[in-house]
């Protein structure tokens, strides 16, 4: 069985919406979805089509199925899982279970070095209607805007879609803070926790693959997990401070350079930490990740 080639049927582009057993689905611009194989050129190449990835095509004719052509220029590109073009992260927070800030700075970090843009979702506000503010005076400097929404009221959807737009987003935080269930409220679906996987057809119990969820130009992978979380000794210490905005302004001032901003002397940080113009608890986590950097870089080749 073989799909039209680039000589008789005219290219077409599109995004890699879901890809498995070596079949690839592909949705184009006027939202009419395709079947595709991948050419043997990407296994030459070395390069695996991930969902999230704008490509060029040739459709097939009648019940063939078409070829992937190329795959364009990625934006951002993760492993776990394998999506690309990621625009905006969600990462969700809730009252209940207390939020873990030192997995949302550790995912903060690992988006800035992908160039995405975030947003700190809090979802189930109505329980505690305190945190937005906390977490807007902790996350301000760091230019991350916070937006309360509850998946069961609807309460703040309207404006998280408004602040999603038509950007490729996914989403990410820690276990039972309701991401299912916000999926679920976004797209409208009215399921039960879990059953997104059946209305896809996908069931509870198979592996979980990476798929791109499109409606009213709202577009959001759902994945099995998205981590963003390794520290394999990629990442020289000194550079972690770059993922900082607030540091941004206290570059140069530092009396040694370069200054890790881990409590030296005449260190600029940590001056403008005394003073109250950096939230201290990002200065602390910020040197609790440091330390970890630091340990994954002399083991790196271990």
């Amino acid at each position: 069985m073989t799909g039209g080639t680039a000589t008789d049927t005219e290219m077409k582009q599109g995004t890699l919406i879901r890809g498995f057993g070596g079949f690839y689905t592909v949705v184009d611009v006027a939202g009419e979805e395709f079947t595709l194989r991948c050419k043997k050129k990407f296994r030459r190449m070395k390069l695996s089509p991930l969902v999230g990835d704008e490509v060029l095509f040739t459709p097939g004719s009648g019940e063939e199925h078409g070829w992937l052509e190329e795959i364009l220029p990625r934006t951002s590109e993760c492993l776990r899982p394998p999506v690309a073009n990621v625009a905006l992260l969600l990462i969700v927070v809730a009252p209940v279970p207390e939020p873990d800030l030192m997995l949302v700075d550790r995912m903060m970090v690992r988006a800035r070095a992908q160039q995405m843009d975030m947003l700190l979702v809090i979802n189930k506000c109505d329980l505690d209607e305190s945190l937005a503010g906390e977490l807007r005076a902790q996350y301000a400097g760091a230019g991350v805007p916070v937006c309360p929404v509850s998946a069961k009221s609807g309460k703040g959807l309207s404006e998280l879609k408004a602040m999603m737009g038509s950007r490729l987003c996914c989403l990410t935080g820690q276990s039972g803070v309701g991401k299912s269930t916000l999926l679920n409220a976004l797209f409208g679906l009215e399921l039960e926790t879990g059953d997104i996987s059946r209305k896809i057809q996908r069931g509870k119990n198979t592996t979980r693959h990476a798929e791109l969820l499109m409606q009213d130009g709202m577009r959001v992978l759902d994945t099995a997990g998205f981590s963003l979380l390794e520290l394999d000794g990629q990442m020289e210490p000194i550079t972690l401070k770059d993922f900082y905005p607030e540091f941004t302004d206290h570059e140069g001032a530092c009396r040694f350079e370069p200054c890790y901003h881990d409590r030296e002397p005449g260190c600029s940080v940590t001056a403008a930490c005394g003073a109250g113009e950096i939230h201290p608890e990002r200065v602390a986590r910020y040197r609790a990740l440091l330390a970890e950097v630091k340990q994954a870089w002399r083991e790196r080749y271990d």
